[in-house]
């Protein structure tokens, strides 16, 4: 006993020490005279409560009990048990023996009486007399009362105090003040009929009226007897809380049932609630396996196409639309992936958890379709961006070869310009025989410059059929001039046969031949087609992609620059010649001397032209620096790419097999996992610059036209799939560990036991693949004391369990999947059964449910969610729109699509 504010305590065990604690109180000038007038009016009630079943009951308490009879009656009532037969005479030894036989009845349901004798019942003591009645209410109304583990006593305390908790000016704090203005009693019969009480018309300030009316409507509607004086409640200072304790747990059985159906109702708000959940997961992974798959679909079309208008700048504008598809489109797309696989586990573990069946997603959605899908996109990236590469090589040198078909057709269609007018002329009629035989050198020198071009045409001839091969996009015009300057060429063949004939016939008649001029002739043109020859050659374009290659270039360059002394001999050795005939015409004073009938070359020509040649080395010299220039900085470029990407991948490569060791669970606990998982996570975003670094310098090479670089192994590509990879696999392993975490928190395995299972799984995982093989996974199972035997049976049993572990035959089982079986092994989840048993206790034990009891005993939105779900009741005798909930029950922990 315990003394609080001047409220007096006690846990009360049955009817242990009742007078000594009578009397203490007594003595100590705690109990209230009244208190005795409560318990017998409340007792005498209580017990006549339960006679009335037999048929009978009770006037006065103290002396109906005298005999034994009615107090045998009163225990058989109460426990539903047959006690020993009663003696039926009236001596007082009959009395005492059947009080007897109820005290020993009472004892064997484990109540030890102290100081409570069958003589001071018989002898009609009234305290005996009630603390024995006591003793019976404790034992066979109150004992049973538990809420939370307390004693019976605390256990009541607490269901009125939560059932009250939301009720203006009521706080129940114990069983005597807190109920004496009626409020309580009120508040508990409208918590559970609200159809019988008006709460809100009630006020504390009428104490009277309001357990007048608790008590009437207890009596009326409850079958609840009035056990309790109103005006003894309000005119004692402190009511006896064994009688208000022993009323209030009348009322605590009257709503029992309610009770019973708060708990079914809760229950199933929180398998619904999973259910709501479960679904809206589902359709978020749809919605956004839809949207990515569409993306792939729309993407797919543009990267396998391979369409161009052949040229280099429309090549190059498809390349910076794939870096601009790189950088901004695709990302945002790695990011939807990895979270529709994080959301996919998430539902999966939840399902799991909560004894669903696994989520199939609809056709073409599975994770395996999205990674295919995904696959194919990324084979599409790379072949396309192969293909624009190879392209812009492609067009490059097209471009390159048209510029020089042109300039060698240029060059070609300026020599030609005349020769048929020239050829055709009959200038050699009226020509002298000097004439005549100049006439004739001068045909030679121009077959031998004939001669001399049958390979330029041959180069133009083949640089056009090379064109044609790589499908140049104006290869008609090339064709066309091509033929042209052919046709023309076979032209000039045949008029040069022709005046060769000719002159042949003239030759006859004219023989005299100027030497010298011949000698010019003949050492000018040869000289004359190697000037020309040469400027082609030192305005000739190149295309290189190495210093090598360009090193070759210079080194040519060099030994044609090695040449040039003797060919200045043969120049003024040819300007000699001129300055022969000169000096002779001049010293003879020949008419028309001066014009040499061997060619129509010239000294002044020959020197033109010679100054050309000296002026273009140093050009030459000068394009070919700068081109060396150029290649000397796409090396560095090829340096600086390689020196980032050689230390980027072994970067990627090392975190990789970090986040795969911590996936394996080798290190520490699973917060100690996911710990180190985020920090890795903050780690690989926070190197993102390097990556974005490297794209720059990469995006440079892809300017200069670099297409290798043998100072990496890795190229851009590999390092934008490990980049990716290595993201996928810190979110997947970040999702795997936190629903390894929800998993043993929902399940209450211990760390200890995860650990176990954790490195029993590594164990026989030889190859850390993150999966076992059927015999790997029967060999772990062993290992943790699982029993498989070696006959048939065991053999039978183990596909029991791969049919669980992998219900796709897949071959392998994975770690969450063989987690979620040893959980299902040693613990419990809820259960369909559960959920009928709560749904029938709604029901009142009928095979069906109506919408209104749903809307009534469930919150609006899960009420309307059964009612929307439940299929229609076809049992016999079922009312119109009853509801099925047995099906709908079964269909939430089975195949549904609900």
């Amino acid at each position: 006993m315990m003394m609080d504010n001047g409220v007096i305590t006690n846990n009360y065990e049955y009817g242990d020490g009742y007078m000594e604690q009578e009397e203490e109180w007594e003595r100590e000038g705690l109990l209230d005279p009244a208190w005795e007038k409560q318990q017998k009016k409340t007792f005498t009630a209580w017990c006549n409560s339960h006679l009335r079943k037999a048929g009978t009951g009770i006037e006065n308490i103290e002396d109906d009990f005298r005999n034994g009879l009615k107090l045998m009656l009163l225990l058989e009532v109460i426990s539903g048990e047959t006690l020993p037969k009663p003696d039926r005479g009236k001596m007082r030894f009959h009395k005492i023996a059947n009080v007897n036989k109820a005290l020993d009845f009472i004892a064997s349901k484990g109540v030890k009486l102290v100081s409570i004798g069958a003589e001071e019942i018989v002898d009609g003591n009234l305290k005996m007399t009630l603390g024995m009645i006591w003793t019976i209410i404790l034992r066979f109304a109150i004992q049973d009362i538990s809420v939370e583990e307390m004693t019976a006593k605390e256990g009541l305390l607490l269901w009125c105090q939560r059932k009250t908790a939301p009720y203006k000016n009521v706080n129940v704090q114990n069983f005597h003040l807190s109920f004496k203005d009626g409020l309580a009693f009120c508040a508990l019969i409208h918590r559970h009929r609200p159809d019988l009480i008006d709460y809100s018309k009630l006020s504390k300030d009428n104490p009277l009226e309001n357990l007048n009316t608790a008590f009437d409507v207890a009596e009326k509607y409850l079958d609840i007897p009035r056990m309790l004086d109103p005006d003894d409640l309000i005119n004692t200072p402190k009511p006896d809380e064994r009688a208000i304790m022993t009323y209030v747990s009348c009322y605590y059985h009257a709503f029992q049932g309610a009770q019973q159906a708060e708990t079914a109702a809760n229950r199933i708000c929180k398998v619904l609630k999973v259910n709501q959940e479960n679904e809206r997961l589902m359709e978020e992974y749809e919605r956004l396996a839809s949207d990515l798959l569409d993306w792939i679909r729309r993407t797919m079309p543009w990267l396998n196409s391979r369409q161009t208008d052949n040229s280099l700048a429309g090549c190059q504008k498809k390349l910076e639309d794939y870096r601009t598809y790189r950088r901004k489109h695709k990302p945002p797309r790695v990011e939807q992936k990895a979270k529709l696989e994080t959301n996919f586990n998430t539902l999966q573990t939840k399902l799991r958890l909560s004894n669903r069946p696994a989520y199939m997603p609809t056709e073409g959605k599975m994770v395996s379709d999205i990674a295919q899908a995904w696959k194919g996109l990324e084979i599409a990236e790379k072949a396309f961006e192969e293909w624009l590469l190879s392209e812009m090589m492609r067009l490059e040198r097209l471009e390159y070869l048209a510029q020089k078909f042109k300039h060698k057709a240029d060059i070609h269609e300026d020599w030609t310009r005349g020769k048929e007018e020239m050829l055709q002329s009959q200038d050699f009629r009226q020509c002298k025989l000097y004439d005549i035989k100049a006439l004739k050198k001068k045909h030679e020198a121009f077959e031998s410059d004939l001669a001399a071009h049958q390979d330029r045409v041959e180069q133009i001839a083949a640089i056009a059929q090379e064109l044609n091969t790589l499908e140049y996009h104006e290869v008609g015009a090339v064709n066309a001039r091509c033929q042209r300057i052919c046709g023309q060429w076979d032209r000039l063949g045949a008029l040069t046969q022709r005046r060769r004939l000719a002159l042949d016939d003239a030759e006859r008649v004219l023989e005299q031949i100027d030497l010298l001029h011949l000698e010019f002739a003949k050492r000018a043109a040869p000289f004359n087609n190697w000037l020309d020859g040469t400027r082609e050659d030192l305005v000739d374009m190149f295309i290189v992609h190495t210093i090598e290659e360009i090193s070759g270039l210079m080194d040519a360059h060099a030994r044609f620059k090695a040449t040039l002394g003797e060919a200045d001999k043969e120049y003024q050795a040819i300007v000699n010649l001129v300055h022969q005939v000169e000096s002779i015409v001049k010293q003879h004073q020949i008419p028309g001397g001066l014009e040499n009938p061997y060619t129509t070359l010239t000294a002044h020509e020959l020197n033109r032209k010679w100054s050309d040649v000296r002026q273009l080395v140093p050009q030459r010299d000068g394009t070919l620096a700068a081109e060396l220039r150029k290649q000397q900085n796409n090396e560095n470029l090829r340096r600086q790419f390689a020196e980032k990407a050689n230390a980027v991948g072994p970067w990627i490569e090392r975190q990789m097999d970090a986040v795969t060791a911590i996936g394996m669970g080798l290190q520490g606990s699973l917060e100690d996992q996911l710990h180190r998982l985020k920090e890795y996570e903050a780690g690989v975003y926070a190197y993102k610059p390097h990556i974005e670094e490297l794209e720059r310098i990469h995006q440079a090479v892809q300017e200069g036209m670099i297409f290798e670089n043998r100072y990496s192994q890795y190229t851009m590509e590999t390092l934008r799939v490990g980049w990716e990879q290595l993201l996928t696999s810190i979110n997947r392993t970040i999702n795997e560990v936190e629903n390894q975490i929800l998993t043993r928190d929902s399940k209450g395995i211990t760390q200890e036991q995860l650990t176990e299972f954790r490195a029993s799984f590594n164990h026989f995982d030889k190859n850390r693949t993150g999966r076992l093989a059927p015999e790997e996974l029967k060999s772990c199972l062993v290992s943790l004391g699982y029993s498989i035997g070696k006959d048939r049976q065991g053999e039978l049993d183990f596909q029991r369990i791969l049919a669980v572990v992998d219900p796709n035959n897949t071959g392998y089982v994975s770690f969450d999947a063989f987690l979620d079986f040893m959980t299902r092994e040693s613990t419990d989840t809820d259960t369909a059964e559960q959920v009928i048993d709560s749904f029938r206790i709604l029901a009142g034990d009928k095979p069906y449910i109506t919408a209104d009891e749903l809307r009534r005993e469930l919150p609006p939105d899960q009420a309307e969610y059964c009612v929307a779900r439940m299929p229609p009741y076809r049992g016999p005798n079922a009312p119109p729109h009853a509801l099925d909930y047995m099906a709908f029950s079964t269909a939430l922990y089975g195949e549904t699509d609900l």
